[in-house]
């Protein structure tokens, strides 16, 4: 909701939503293949009511959608659609006099609210004046249903607004965290090679000065500034790994919103138990969920997504095994794929192992590693 399709299934589905409001227009399609009106008026009539069609779609589509019009192109097609519904309705008769519901959903959907609060209510009253020329009792049946349908298209209108704006929200705060982090290995890397630089840059001067005459004393400042690199050069390597590996509960929270954003129910351990695992192999676990939540977005077609975390009791001792099973018909192909491969390379080298297949209900993903404490069999998270 609040944002354009990205795809012809997406783009059906608001269709959909949309297209099978239009059975209030059954009353003019009758009315035109009725016969009762003369072929130029009944030819008028058609290009009318498409013309209104055409307007009524473009303008409830693009604002759920999240590309509405501009003000003035907004507050013209609205006029437009008034204007005909008015036109066909004083030609044709009180057949036609439905058209002013979608002139009210359309207020309702598009109209920022202090807008629709005044032009429903107007786009009611147009409706009984136009009734009292082509059917009083016709208008006032319907009088109700405008109003209450119009300003219920305010309440839709207001959640694609509130949907765009969470969303843009999400994105600025995603922004932020990524700067933050930025600014976090910014000041490690100060903080580790500040001090280290300074010292190596001190002693080089220093053993510039010895060496024409203290050789010996000027090896001794060579050899500390070699050490003082290569521990610095450790630090800067410590400091970019853990930057880079990523941690299971950041990874559980992105899949979250990754398969809800997809549309796919998700069933995630809140708080997963991590007892006795190695960095060494949460970060592989969580290349494994990342590499399995991917694929189970772009690839598997699912509705649900299950993801648990356990403890086992192995042969070869405790591991801690993450499983991500979904219902969907797409697989991975004839054989493991590129992201599969390197994903068994990574957990190979932690020590785990990778298993990955159709089941019955789907496609599961299972991924092991090495987990140094006891544990109890089958317990989870």
């Amino acid at each position: 909701m609040g944002q354009s399709p990205r795809n012809l299934r997406e783009a059906l589905r608001k269709a959909v939503w949309i297209v099978v409001w239009l059975v209030f227009l059954s009353s003019p399609v009758h009315d035109l293949v009725s016969g009762d009106h003369t072929t130029g008026a009944t030819v008028a009539g058609w290009l009318g009511l498409l013309a209104f069609v055409a307007v009524y779609l473009s303008l409830v589509f693009r604002n759920m959608g999240g590309r509405a019009y501009s003000g003035r192109t907004l507050g013209a097609l609205i006029l437009g659609l008034a204007v005909v519904a008015t036109v066909l309705c004083l030609t044709l008769g009180t057949e036609w006099l439905g058209l002013y519901v979608y002139v009210s959903v359309a207020c309702g959907a598009a109209l920022p609210l202090r807008m629709a609060y005044w032009t429903i209510p107007l786009t009611a009253a147009t409706m009984v004046l136009v009734g009292l020329r082509v059917g009083e009792r016709d208008a006032m049946d319907l009088v109700l249903l405008v109003v209450l349908i119009g300003f219920a298209m305010t309440g839709v209108g207001q959640l694609v607004r509130t949907t765009i704006e969470l969303r843009k929200a999400r994105a600025t705060v995603a922004q932020l965290a990524a700067n933050e982090e930025r600014l976090r290995l910014a000041r490690d890397l100060h903080d580790l090679l500040g001090h280290s630089l300074s010292l190596i840059t001190l002693k080089s001067e220093l053993a510039g000065r010895m060496l024409p005459g203290h050789p010996d004393k000027a090896a001794q400042q060579i050899a500390d500034i070699e050490q003082v690199s290569r521990q610095a050069l450790v630090d800067v390597r410590e400091a970019v790994t853990g930057y880079r590996r990523p941690r299971l509960h950041g990874e559980l929270a992105g899949a979250q919103v990754a398969l809800t954003a997809a549309g796919v129910i998700a069933e995630l351990p809140a708080e997963p138990d991590l007892t006795g695992v190695p960095e060494e192999s949460e970060s592989a676990l969580a290349w494994a969920l990342r590499e399995a939540i991917t694929n189970v977005v772009r690839h598997s077609g699912a509705g649900r997504c299950t993801v648990e975390v356990l403890h086992r009791q192995t042969l070869d001792g405790p591991v801690c095994e993450l499983s991500v099973e979904n219902d969907g018909s797409g697989g991975s192909g004839k054989g493991p794929g590129n992201g599969l491969t390197g994903l068994t390379e990574r957990l190979e080298k932690a020590g785990g192992s990778l298993e990955a297949g159709r089941t019955k209900r789907g496609f599961r993903l299972v991924a092991r590693v090495p987990a140094g404490g006891a544990a109890d069999v089958g317990s989870g998270a």
